[in-house]
């Protein structure tokens, strides 16, 4: 199934996609280019406040996106993976059964399957900037969010699957 249909079936039942996404087989290649994805989308949902930023500072805009293409796309991934193994062992010390895989796919997959809330949080930054609106899509973002990853984590750690 392509990743827009998984995003749009991940909003109706996220347990469901990511047990699907782990039962097609354990593959790190697979784990990385969904990673790396959600990190490209973090990248330019950055664009808009990155662009108001150095408009309203007098800040050269390439430097700007230069640091954040760093962090994005260089930095994340390691933090991510990184997250993702806390989540692991954290998942096996409750008591769930199951490889380190299984928490890298439900977290990357969430971070993937939110980015549609990334990119609206990006443009709220850009366009009206800090304050309420931003406030509350960045708090709509997170429950998302925490709801895809917590489902997927229950779901792959409690369903049995592979």
């Amino acid at each position: 199934m392509p990743f827009t249909q998984d995003i749009a079936a991940t909003y109706r039942g996220p347990g469901k996609v990511v047990r699907r996404l782990v039962n097609a087989g354990q593959r790190e290649d697979r784990a990385l280019a969904i990673l790396m994805g959600a990190c490209a989308i973090l990248f330019i949902a950055r664009w808009p406040a990155l662009a108001r930023q150095a408009h309203l500072e007098g800040l050269e805009l390439n430097m700007l996106l230069g640091g954040t293409l760093m962090a994005t796309l260089f930095l994340a991934p390691l933090l991510f993976y990184a997250l993702a193994f806390v989540a692991h062992l954290i998942a096996r010390a409750v008591g769930g059964k199951g490889p380190s895989f299984n928490a890298r796919i439900a977290l990357f997959w969430s971070l993937l399957a939110s980015s549609p809330l990334i990119l609206l949080n990006g443009l709220v930054a850009g366009y009206i900037g800090a304050g309420i609106q931003l406030t509350i899509v960045g708090l709509i973002w997170f429950c998302v969010f925490m709801w895809f990853w917590i489902a997927g984590m229950l779901s792959v750690y409690r369903g049995g699957a592979a």
